[in-house]
């Protein structure tokens, strides 16, 4: 009896492997030769994504005439809008197109969207008139501005949704030896993006900014469509994942199932609610109940002499999958005002940029330019990061990765706030300098806030995506991934309503009756201010993530048999150990009140 039930286990394996991935047609499919293609892609899109980070705000400002507040407020929520729809992209590739053809797809899109925005560039009759409001944009010019954002950010949202689960996709999870390759994929996954935009605040915008706006633009157009042309040749040596039952929908189903189910009494013992333990139709990973977040239970409550049905109950592993999203929410949420923070990066410190000495020498420096800083330090750590700190922390730790993912999103944090607090002390001294003795600072004093800003960013952006791919269940990856883009949005759309907050709030704190940021004189504004408010957050930010970083339990999703082959390697003979056995250890363990009460059975009925 347990031997057949063995078996039936290597069913249910084979079942989610068939659930995931495509047969794999030879064995140069898959792995780092695949991931290649992806890089490039990355590399080529952020040459203009990150360029039109770094540069819109001149663009908004000075060529569609918004005001200091209107410029920075609409920039952010463009970003804003491009990372929230990583989840659309999230789910297209779930659910009804694979992860290639979703991002070829919009792809496509983001296209279009440049080739607007360098109609409306290139031609001075269809760019707005100065004028005394905060935003100049009308009628039909507007209606080509707002189109030209949407496909852009539709575009650009459309891709980093599917872009690092393909990737990711690459590499079996269940394979000891694949599983640690993850984490160095999502390192080199960000200095594919570092490298792209490097090029993109150098290069793209020095010609959108001391050339012309459309040739800018045109170069971003040139470089997505071989990023497109890269990503596609590579198809014949990705992993490919079917598509199937979207998480989105799974997480939608135990939501609405519960709340119908709201006046319904959770039963007392967990074995009264419903779960499917047919081997033959088990297609994922069973995960065991636990007891928080008990509402969410009320999903699995099956009423008598009803049948199964979608929308009538959920699963006890689908209520898990929504409670594992549920406790990383507060992670998720501990992470946003970094992200508020980052926007300064592309808004308030572009603008203090222009009002700085942007010689070197006899070259004169785009103030968009200057995040070229902290990604040339991130170009150089994360090499080193990855062939120095880890074999080393590792030793100390023994901690596959050196840190934990938690671990590694908190020094970002901290060194989130520390740079806020760096970029007041630079505005206080900009405008001592220029309004006390007419010297213009060096822009350079804006590097500074950048450099420790961009290694918070390679700790806290990595450590997010590995930590939401990890720990999310087998069939929710790809959701969960989208989640540090996600962050990255609500993070952006948080810093539009402080903008306008602090604006209302602080008009009637001075003589002057003028808010912190309000107008387009930077130099009768107090931007400073702004930045130390951020710093005083992000302390007390920090606080919070404590609390929850110690309250989250991960997910044992390695065994300590897997752990002992992780750190290992291959064995004697060159050759990894057999992944059918790994593969089971790592299923048993996480269904082991199910293994548990079928040996028990076994030995019943062998009596």
């Amino acid at each position: 009896m347990l031997q057949q039930y063995m078996q039936g286990l290597d069913e249910e394996v084979a079942g989610a492997k068939e659930l995931a991935y495509q047969p794999m047609k030879n064995s140069g499919h898959g792995g780092f030769k695949a991931t290649y293609f992806i890089f490039a892609m990355m590399l080529l899109d952020n040459i203009g994504f990150v360029a039109n980070m770094a540069s819109l705000v001149l663009y908004f400002m000075f060529v569609l005439k918004f005001d200091l507040s209107g410029s920075s407020t609409t920039t952010t929520n463009y970003l804003g809008t491009t990372f929230l729809l990583t989840l659309i992209g999230g789910f297209i590739s779930d659910t009804y197109m694979t992860r290639l053809n979703t991002a070829l797809f919009f792809g496509a899109i983001e296209l279009v969207g440049y080739l607007l925005v360098i109609i409306q560039s290139h031609y001075k009759n269809l760019q707005p008139a100065p004028c005394a409001e905060s935003s100049c944009v009308h009628g039909s010019k507007a209606l080509l501005f707002y189109m030209s954002i949407c496909f852009m950010g539709l575009g650009g949202g459309g891709i980093r949704g599917s872009i690092p689960a393909l990737g990711a996709d690459q590499f079996d999870h269940r394979n000891p030896k694949e599983r640690k390759d993850i984490a160095s994929f999502f390192n080199w996954f960000l200095l594919s993006i570092t490298i792209g935009a490097t090029l993109g605040v150098t290069f793209v915008v020095y010609l959108s900014t001391e050339v012309r706006w459309d040739v800018g633009f045109a170069v971003s157009l040139c470089c997505v469509f071989f990023g497109i042309v890269f990503v596609a040749l590579g198809k014949r040596f990705y992993r490919v994942r079917v598509p199937g039952e979207s998480p989105l929908l799974r997480v939608v189903q135990v939501l609405v199932v519960a709340v119908k189910n709201w006046r319904t009494e959770v039963p007392k013992t967990a074995d009264e609610l419903y779960e499917v333990r047919d081997r033959k139709s088990v297609r994922r990973e069973l995960i065991p109940h636990t007891s928080q977040f008990g509402f969410l239970d009320k999903a699995a409550i099956l009423p008598k002499g009803t049948d199964p049905a979608k929308w009538k109950v959920c699963t006890v592993t689908q209520v898990e999958e929504v409670k594992i999203l549920t406790r990383m929410m507060p992670i998720l949420l501990s992470t946003i005002l970094m992200n508020t923070c980052l926007a300064q990066l592309q808004t308030l410190s572009v603008q203090q940029g222009t009002l700085m000495d942007t010689k070197l020498g006899h070259f004169i420096v785009p103030p968009a330019s200057i995040p070229v800083i902290p990604l040339v330090f991130m170009s150089i750590l994360i090499p080193v990061y990855e062939f120095a700190f880890v074999p080393i922390i590792r030793r100390f730790t023994g901690h596959p990765n050196g840190i934990t993912h938690l671990q590694r999103v908190g020094v970002g944090l901290v060194l989130s706030a520390i740079s806020m607090g760096i970029a007041g002390l630079v505005e206080v001294k900009r405008k001592h300098e220029l309004l006390r003795h007419n010297h213009r600072i060096s822009l350079f004093w804006l590097s500074i806030h950048y450099a420790v800003f961009g290694i918070a960013d390679m700790f806290t952006l990595v450590g997010l995506m590995e930590f939401f791919y990890r720990e999310a269940p087998l069939g929710m990856r790809s959701l969960s991934t989208s989640f540090s883009w996600l962050s990255l949005s609500i993070g952006y759309y948080l810093n539009s309503v402080f903008v306008r907050l602090i604006d209302t709030v602080t008009q009637g704190l001075g003589k002057s009756k003028r808010g912190w940021l309000q107008g387009r004189d930077m130099n009768a504004n107090h931007a400073e201010r702004f930045y130390w408010f951020l710093a005083i957050l992000s302390v007390l930010n920090f606080v919070n993530y404590l609390f929850w970083a110690n309250w989250y339990k991960y997910k044992d999703n390695v065994p300590g048999d897997e752990e002992m082959l992780l750190r290992a390697g291959p064995n004697n003979n060159g050759a990894t150990t057999d992944d059918s056995f790994s593969t089971r250890m790592s299923f048993v363990s996480r269904t082991q009140d199910f293994s548990v009460t079928l040996e028990k059975e076994a030995e019943s009925t062998s009596k």
